[in-house]
């Protein structure tokens, strides 16, 4: 068992090496998982902060209806049946007004 811990490094093992590759690796990671989550992220934030009253809109589970009330954190919706929904902007997750909008055009 000891043998083993005191056995020199092979040849070619250099320290440095490793150490630019495991480098190298957080390098790779940080600009394909998380500069584009990021992204991801702040054009979220945007498209919420930029919904409007009676702008048509898709929730993440699967509720469309229109905008007729904006507060901070919420809006309220009417859907087709007349009903109103209050709900999170964060569950909305497609505006279909500038989708409708560029169809026609």
């Amino acid at each position: 068992m000891y043998e083993i811990l005191l056995m020199a490094p092979t040849k070619g093992g250099n320290g440095s090496m490793n150490m630019i590759m495991i480098l190298l690796m957080f390098v790779v990671m940080y600009f394909f998982m998380i500069l584009p989550q990021m992204r991801k992220g702040k054009a979220q934030k945007k498209f919420w902060s930029e919904l409007k009253k009676g702008d048509h809109i898709i929730t993440s589970g699967g509720i469309h209806g229109k905008i007729t009330e904006l507060k901070d954190n919420s809006v309220v919706i009417e859907t087709e049946g007349g009903g109103k929904l209050k709900i999170e902007k964060s569950a909305i997750s497609l505006e279909m007004t500038q989708a409708a909008e560029k169809a026609t055009a």
